[in-house]
């Protein structure tokens, strides 16, 4: 099986290494077109969240509120795990935070 080609690498919050890639990262703008243009906000979320919530599976959570992006004012939320091969499974952003926090913060800034 080849190997998935890695657009960017960012550590997470708490110091594992997370990568994205590219087969992801299509995935993100072809589900969520006005994630375009936003694969930094996307990594910035990770390496420097507001908070973590627990997925159901063992993925992590971030969400980081943006005052501005190019759908105005948002947060951005981003599913990854921390495990060895640590990645980003999706990205999208919300006006409903709190509908995720609810799930369980783990971790806050």
């Amino acid at each position: 099986m080849p190997q998935e080609e890695i657009i960017e690498v960012t550590k997470s919050q708490a110091g594992k290494v997370v990568k994205l890639t590219l087969k992801q990262w299509l995935h993100i703008v072809e589900s969520h077109d006005y994630m375009a243009g936003n694969m930094a906000k996307v990594m910035e979320t990770v390496n420097s969240p507001d908070c973590i919530v627990k997925g159901f599976k063992g993925e992590h959570i971030a969400l980081k509120h943006y005052s501005q992006t190019n759908i105005k004012e948002k947060h951005c939320v981003v599913v990854y795990r921390e495990d060895k091969d640590g990645f980003i499974i999706t990205a999208f952003f919300t006006s409903k935070p709190e509908t995720i926090r609810k799930r369980g913060v783990i971790w806050q800034e």
